[in-house]
C-alpha cells in the first residue's frame, strides 16, 4: 500500500495547474502557507484546517527510558511533540466513503 510521496514542488505544481498563478507565485504561496503553519506550531499554537484535521503541539514530561541493548535506565528530558488528528471527513475519504458518510 506504499503510495507516491507528494513534495513541495508537487504542491506548487498543483496550485499552478488549478489556480492559475504563475509557477513562481504558486511556489511562493505554498512556501508561505507551510511557513505560517510551522511558525504557529513552533509557538505552541494548534492549527486547525476545516475538513482536513488539526496539528496539535503536546508537552511530554520527563520520564525514565531504558536502553534496549544494555538495559540501563536513562532519563528522557521533557519535550514538545506534534500530533496530527485527521477530521472525520478526511478519515472517511481515506477509507473510501463519500463525504460525511459513516460506516455501519
Amino acid at each position: 500500500m506504499a503510495g507516491r510521496t507528494i513534495t513541495r514542488a508537487d504542491l506548487s505544481e498543483a496550485v499552478y495547474q488549478k489556480v492559475g498563478l504563475s509557477r513562481t507565485e504558486s511556489t511562493a504561496l505554498v512556501e508561505q502557507v507551510l511557513k505560517e503553519i510551522s511558525d504557529c506550531l513552533a509557538r505552541g499554537e494548534t492549527v486547525k484546517l476545516s475538513s482536513f484535521g488539526s496539528f496539535v503541539v503536546r508537552h511530554k514530561g520527563q520520564r525514565i527510558g531504558r536502553n534496549p541493548k544494555t538495559g540501563v535506565e536513562v532519563p528522557i528530558p521533557p519535550r514538545r511533540v506534534m500530533v496530527f488528528k485527521p477530521s472525520n471527513i478526511l478519515k472517511n475519504r481515506i477509507n473510501g466513503h463519500a463525504d460525511g458518510e459513516e460506516e455501519d
